[in-house]
């Protein structure tokens, strides 16, 4: 916030549009949060944050509070012992959207936001008494399980149909659902703190996506901030326990599981996997952002890959990546020693889970479309085999024109 310039700087040339000096700066309701050494402003009403040095967000709590740009200058320079320029802050604060710009039609609105849509389903749905029956369930699905080792989440409870296009287009559509609300518990449990979190569709390359955009987190205490985070997999478990208990109970006289109880498990099934991939830490997950809220770094997955290549360039007899080290933030360098094991160990993850389930039952799933294209077991099965293969093709060729195209465009793209 230092610099040369004396409090006259606070005025405007003739002629230029800016903020009068001698007259009140229309400031929006805008929150402070303290956050290591500097301060969280936020506008909620616009999803606009930022630091501020906590001399900076001082200063700015004063033009809220009336002062004028010139009388805030000079408050600033008796306090602090040093001159700011406030014409050039000014300008910035603005592009933020932290002050209302001059030429802005209409005054800024002081009020506080009214309370946001869902607040109230959100605060229902995370209650102390709602996370209780939640753990009931989870924990009444693993006694269950326990007893029904069928029930089990198993990588062959995908193929809960003789008919591989039922199983592929099903499992694809029936997870859309699932993911959603994955994603929309997040977005609750934000709203619930009254944020103006909100769900998105999108696409990544051929998948339809559900994401989460939660910006106000930043100006959430800490300790409030946690039931966001981990909304998304709690919310997973729940499923499971929930398509567990069902199967259960679906389970015919006999003890075999109708179709109906085999879908149930199959989209359990779906629901481990999304909550396994939560410890793929490498791709800053859930999970990873809880941690970096715990520990208070700035840019652990940074940090933790600087570390992990300066050590495979040492053991490979390579100069080490001392200098990028040494530019890191210290409690991201502290936290980094441990944390880059759990890099490793996401990575580990990663290799069981497709070793575990992805790679057997990919296997299975071809072995079995192939075994079906003799005709053996009828025309509806030739047909089915042979629609799934296309498809499955089909889906790799399109990935792969895709991967060929982003490379040609990074190639031929300007440096």
């Amino acid at each position: 916030m230092s610099g040369h310039a004396g409090t006259d700087q606070v005025t405007v040339a003739a002629g230029e549009p800016g903020f009068d000096p001698d007259r009140q700066v229309q400031v929006p309701h805008l929150s402070f949060l303290p956050e290591g050494d500097g301060v969280v402003v936020g506008n909620a009403a616009t999803d606009s944050y930022v630091v501020l040095p906590a001399d900076g967000a001082e200063l700015l709590r004063r033009l809220a509070e009336g002062m004028t740009p010139r009388a805030a200058a000079a408050w600033y320079a008796d306090t602090y012992g040093e001159e700011v320029d406030l014409a050039e802050l000014l300008t910035d604060l603005a592009e933020l959207g932290l002050v209302t710009p001059p030429d802005a039609a209409g005054p800024a609105d002081p009020r506080v936001p009214a309370p946001v849509r869902w607040q109230r389903l959100g605060r229902a749905l995370f209650s102390p008494v709602a996370l209780l029956a939640y753990v009931a369930l989870v924990v009444a699905a693993v006694v269950v399980a326990v007893a029904q080792p069928d029930l089990r989440p198993h990588y062959r409870a995908i193929f809960f149909t003789d008919y591989l296009t039922v199983v592929t287009v099903v499992l694809a559509v029936g997870q859309w659902p699932l993911i959603a609300l994955h994603e929309a518990a997040h977005a609750l449990a934000g709203r619930r703190l009254g944020l103006r979190s909100r769900l998105t569709v999108g696409y990544r390359l051929q998948y339809l996506v559900f994401e989460t955009v939660m910006d106000g987190l930043v100006t959430v205490p800490r300790r409030q901030r946690w039931v966001p985070m981990l909304a998304g997999i709690g919310t997973d478990l729940v499923v499971m326990a929930l398509l567990t208990l069902a199967a259960a109970t679906l389970r015919a006289p006999d003890g075999s599981l109708p179709l109906l109880a085999r879908l149930c498990l199959a989209l359990s099934f779906g629901a481990l996997l999304r909550v396994a991939w939560q410890f793929f830490l490498y791709l800053r997950t859930d999970l990873y952002y809880l941690l970096t809220l715990v520990l208070g770094t700035v840019d652990l997955h940074g940090s933790a890959s600087v570390l992990l290549r300066h050590r495979w360039r040492r053991l490979t007899g390579r100069p080490g990546l001392e200098r990028q080290w040494a530019q890191l933030h210290p409690t991201d360098r502290r936290t980094a020693r441990w944390y880059s094991w759990l890099m490793v160990g996401g990575y580990a993850a990663t290799l069981a889970t497709l070793v575990f389930a992805i790679v057997p039952a990919g296997i299975h799933f071809f072995a079995e479309a192939v075994a079906e294209l003799d005709g053996r077991h009828g025309t509806g099965n030739l047909v089915d085999s042979a629609v799934v293969l296309v498809l499955s093709g089909a889906e790799l060729i399109f990935v792969g024109v895709l991967a060929l195209r982003t490379r040609r465009r990074a190639r031929t793209a300007p440096a």
